[in-house]
């Protein structure tokens, strides 16, 4: 509940003069898929294409998040739908700000997806599916996670022992198992390019 005394403070500067002073219009790139499907791997590299635009973005990590601003969250359901919702109210803030924000999220519920969602306007939040069977995920595990996931040593893992609901209605499904990163770049550059995000580039 918002306290009665707290009030929101209009700013000088409108979302718009920023856009307009960047050169594209502000959003939320927000990468969804399992561990292993190249989530964090693709934000970057389509940051690395932005910024070489000279565009104003930044990238959103699931692990680094978790290394801060949710250090405090395990990865249970209701902490997942915690953890979820922060970065969806930090989305929120960057895209106010005029940037491209891309969000490497596991985020497994349809529900806490569409929550943040919600946040945006129509326009402002791309939902990208990163879509790779598990069978290929699990040999990119650098960290071994599906492997201690299958023995028990990890409780809640998705894929494994919690379920991950596959996006109904993405703006983007990135096959990573059949496209190169270059190719998923391109993909989503041109999205990008067609929807008017980024103008003249």
């Amino acid at each position: 509940m918002t306290n009665r005394h707290i009030v929101w403070h209009d700013s000088a500067i409108k979302k718009t003069d920023r856009q307009l002073l960047n050169g594209h219009k502000s959003c939320v790139l927000w990468f969804t898929g399992l561990s292993g499907s190249g989530k964090s791997t693709l934000a970057n590299a389509v940051d690395k294409e932005l910024f070489l635009r000279s565009c104003r973005s930044y990238v959103l990590d699931g692990d680094n998040i978790r290394h801060g601003l949710n250090k405090d969250l395990s990865f249970s359901d209701d902490d997942r739908k915690e953890n979820i919702r922060r970065i969806g109210e930090v989305a929120k803030l960057f895209v106010d700000s005029g940037q491209i924000i891309l969000s490497a999220f596991i985020s497994p519920f349809h529900e806490d997806r569409n929550l943040v969602r919600k946040m945006f306007q129509a326009d402002e939040f791309i939902e990208i599916y990163l879509h790779c069977p598990i069978t290929v995920c699990e040999t990119r595990d650098p960290k071994g996670l599906y492997k201690m996931a299958r023995s028990g040593k990890i409780n809640n893992f998705t894929g494994i022992s919690s379920p991950y609901e596959i996006p109904l209605n993405p703006e983007i499904v990135i096959e990573t198992d059949q496209l190169t990163i270059q190719e998923s770049v391109d993909k989503i550059i041109c999205y990008l390019v067609d929807n008017g995000v980024l103008i003249n580039y």
